[in-house]
Parts: C-alpha cells; structure tokens; sequence
C-alpha cells in the first residue's frame, strides 16, 4: 500500500520550504559530525583500545535505545517541529557543558564520554521526529529526489568535516570543536524556528489518547502485522549486528595497521564522505532502480565484499579505495531504505515506526560491540572483518525470509 504524504503542496512554493528545512539540519549536522570525528579520534589516539571504543559507542546508543519508544510516540502526539527543536537545544546544551569543562582543565575521556550519553539522548528524541516531518514538507512522488538532495548535503559536509576536523585538531585544543558545534546548533535551531513552515500532523495534541505504553504497543503491533515494514525489521536485526564492527572499529583498524597518524584518519574519513557524496548525487540523479529492494541488495553485497577487504589490504591508499567503495554503497541502501518506509506507513504511525526502526539500530550495534570489541583485542581485527563481513550476507538473506514467512501469517491483521 502506498500512503501519500500529507501536508505538502502540490505546487512550487514547497521547495522553498524544504530547502530551509534541509539547510537547518546540514548546519547542525555539520557541527555534530565535526566533533564527532574529532571525539572518536581523540579517544583512538589516546587509548588506543577497543574496549574504550566499545565502551564510547555503548555510551552513545544506549540512551538513544532506551528514549527511542517514549520518542516516537512523541514524534506522534506532539508537533514534530517543536521536538526537533527541544532536541537540538539539549544536544547543544550537553557540548557546551563539555566545552566548559575542557577550558576549566577538566578532560577525560570518561567525561567525554558521558557527554556522548547526553548527545544520544537528545539525538534519539530529534531522529523519529526528523524522519516523520520529511513527508509533510514534501509532495506525492518527491521523496526520492529529496531523501537524495538532502544525503548528498549531508554527504558534503561529511566531506568536509574530517578534513576541517583534521586541521582543527592538529592545531587548536579540542574544546574549540565543541564550541563551533554548539554555535552550528543554535544557528540550525533558528532557522527552523523563525523560517520553516510545518503544519501539525492530524492528531498530534489531542486529548483522547492512550498511554504512552499503549501506544507503544500499538506501533510494535502495526510493524508485526505490516507485510514490508515487519520483513524490512527482521532484516536490519542482523545487518545492526555484523556491520558494527567495521562501521566502528574502522579507525582503529587503521591505526593499528598503519600507525597512530591522525592525517590518515581524516584521510579515510574525507574519502568516506567523497565516496557517499557519489553516491548519493548518484541517487539524487538517476533515482536507483525501480524495484527498491535489487538497489538495497547490490548495496549489501559492496558491504560485504569491502568488510572482508579491510581485513585482507596490505597497503593503506588500497584500504582507502575500499573506504570509497563503502561510502558509494551507503546512500544506495539508506535512500531507498528511508523511502520505503515513509512510503508504505500511514503518518500517524509514523512516528512510532521510525524510533523502532533507530531502536533496532541502536541495540543492534552495541550488542555486537559487546561481543565484538574485546574479541577484537583477542584476535585481531583483521579476523574479526573476515568472520562478520562473510557471515553478513547469508544472515541477513535467512533473516528476511523467516520474517516474510511470519508476515504472511499477520497479513489482513494490519492496523490502520
């Protein structure tokens, strides 16, 4: 079933619209992925250690796991707008406790990494509420075009971030990156405020609803009894497992190989960004295949293919033209991915469907890293990336089939 977004014109005067909504969130993207390269890098550098990056990326996804349910329903129940804001300002407010805490003398890495829980916390209320606005601002048969502009904006400034990010940590203390983000933040929340237009979805604020839990429970019944959106769970359960790390432990991978150099890592990273900038243009202009799930599978094989690689290159510019591979196959899976579910899920579900969606990705990698992140120091991750990268494919292939069989089961309970 396609369901039409609702609230967006049928004319031109969208377009202005949305490109103020895209241009709110590339600033403040920008400003989070620029500490996020110089956080990761720090704690790379100085602790060297995969149980620390375990325990950084642990610290991040936890809260975003556990505040994901109360979020969608939220994104949901309030105006949509207005959390993204709250969520931005809390996100800022916990960087520009880090940035004071740094000029008073005070860095440790724990400390950085109980700002990461705050930032998670705020990023798993804005993500449900971001995902569910989009339709709104966007007419019936755009959202591919959209969804793509909007990854390849993002894919520019993750361009540029590791690189300024690179510079800036070579030559100011860290602090001074925390406080470009928190300025970024406040520029992005007064755009959205004062400049973007979005209608209250129907629904949002009215007094006759159920509890939060009931509600909750009403989104997990909508995705159990939903043909697509239940087959589409069941295959990012393993795909959060396998991928995580190589999504994570890349950087230290990269030291541990090819020494403790920060230049490299803005190197990798900056190729990483170029390589989803490709891609995602790709996707903006072309528009993938018509059949969605052929351009998230061919996706899925690159993935696999380039985890195994980075466990086999001998040399570091072959380790980065697999990086680039990476980062083309990325917006091939998450732009059809996005639109698939804004697509087939009715708005007031959506919400609810998309924090169960971050639920799923957030619980997926910090399981794995709990696995994963100390064998890493046991076996090498050169094994770690060979072992996963195998095991990806085939997992998530039994995966989707024993959840198509089980949606069949629920087909014409669906809750509308």
């Amino acid at each position: 079933m396609l369901i039409e977004p609702q609230g967006a014109p049928a004319g031109n005067g969208w377009k202005r619209n949305i490109a103020l909504y895209l241009a709110s969130q590339i600033v403040s993207l920008f400003g989070s992925s620029l500490a996020q390269c110089v956080i990761f890098w720090h704690i790379t550098l100085v602790t060297k250690s995969g149980s620390m990056m375990t325990a950084a990326m642990v610290a991040g996804f936890i809260p975003t796991f556990l505040v994901s349910p109360f979020a969608g329903v939220w994104a949901d129940r309030l105006d949509r707008k207005k959390l993204i804001i709250l969520a931005d300002a809390f996100v800022a407010l916990a960087t520009l406790g880090l940035f004071v805490a740094f000029r008073l003398g005070f860095q440790s890495v724990w400390l950085i990494i109980g700002a990461m829980a705050a930032r998670g916390l705020g990023q798993g209320i804005q993500q449900p509420a971001a995902g569910a606005l989009l339709p709104g601002l966007v007419p019936a048969g755009a959202l591919m075009r959209v969804n793509g502009i909007f990854t390849s904006a993002q894919s520019a400034m993750m361009l540029v971030s590791p690189a300024l990010g690179g510079l800036l940590y070579a030559t100011l203390p860290i602090e001074f990156t925390f406080g470009i983000d928190v300025i970024t933040a406040v520029i992005a929340i007064l755009i959205l405020t004062f400049l973007v237009k979005a209608r209250r979805q129907a629904g949002a604020g009215g007094e006759a609803k159920a509890s939060y839990f009931g509600d909750l429970k009403l989104g997990v019944r909508y995705v159990l009894s939903h043909r697509f959106v239940g087959r589409f769970f069941a295959y990012m359960i393993p795909l959060g497992v396998l991928i995580a790390p190589v999504a994570i432990l890349f950087s230290l991978h990269l030291t541990q190989k090819f020494g403790a150099d920060a230049r490299m890592l803005a190197i990798n990273d900056t190729v990483f960004a170029a390589g989803m900038l490709a891609g995602s243009g790709l996707m903006a202009i072309w528009g993938g295949f018509k059949r969605k799930w052929l351009m998230i599978a061919v996706s899925c094989g690159v993935m696999s293919i380039g985890t195994i690689a980075y466990g086999l290159v001998p040399e570091f510019w072959i380790f980065a033209a697999v990086t680039l591979a990476l980062g083309i196959s990325m917006p091939l899976f998450n732009t059809p991915a996005v639109v698939l579910i804004q697509e087939n899920v009715e708005n007031e579900y959506l919400g609810r469907v998309m924090s169960l969606m971050s639920m799923v990705n957030t619980l997926g990698m910090p399981v794995s890293m709990l696995i994963f992140g100390p064998l890493a120091d046991k076996i090498g991750m050169w094994r770690e990336f060979v072992i996963t990268g195998g095991g990806y494919y085939s997992a998530t292939k039994h995966s989707s089939a024993r959840q198509t069989r089980t949606a069949r089961r629920y087909a014409g309970k669906r809750l509308v």
